[in-house]
């Protein structure tokens, strides 16, 4: 299936919302309460979220569509770090990269990468930064791949449980 990734604008916050639930929901089932996948899912990937993001001068969002149908199964959002580790002038935090799992091994998710890698680039950032869920080992063997290395630890709530994620890096 051939997939475009394109540059978000404000009519796109729907599709984000919808996508990052399916996302979220498809990785954290198996890991997360019910009740808590439904709160963070409405709180952090409500179509508001979005919309918020993409009115921001300093957020770029991407989303990675089927080319035959337009539908979103992924999508990157690359800002401003907050992130507990050490900074440096220019860093960026690819935010979110996610992928729906039935289009991941495919090249998708290195695209995404790279658009958010040279868009950072482009703005002057010497290093990108991301956090991720420290036992979700296929991100981590991803992130790996694509030169990140562990650069701090932050804690990460979701409903009333907190979780370790690992806070990586990478020099661009």
């Amino acid at each position: 299936m051939d997939v475009n990734i394109r540059l978000c604008g404000p009519a796109d916050a729907a599709a984000l919302a919808l996508v990052g639930q399916a996302t979220f929901l498809e990785t954290y089932a198996d890991v997360l309460p019910a009740a808590d996948i439904v709160a963070h899912c409405a709180r952090e990937h409500g179509e508001a979220r979005y919309a918020a993001w993409l009115e921001r001068a300093d957020y770029r969002v991407w989303i990675a569509e089927l080319v035959a149908t337009g539908v979103g199964v992924g999508y990157a959002v690359l800002c401003p770090p907050d992130l507990p580790v050490p900074l440096g002038p220019g860093d960026l935090e690819l935010k979110r990269i996610y992928l729906l799992s039935k289009f991941q091994g495919g090249g998708v998710g290195a695209r995404m990468m790279a658009a958010a890698c040279q868009a950072a680039a482009a703005a002057g950032a010497g290093r990108m930064l991301l956090g991720v869920y420290g036992i979700n080992h296929a991100a981590i063997a991803f992130y790996t791949r694509q030169g990140f290395a562990k650069a701090g630890v932050r804690q990460f709530q979701v409903g009333a449980n907190t979780y370790d994620d690992l806070v990586l890096a990478r020099d661009l």
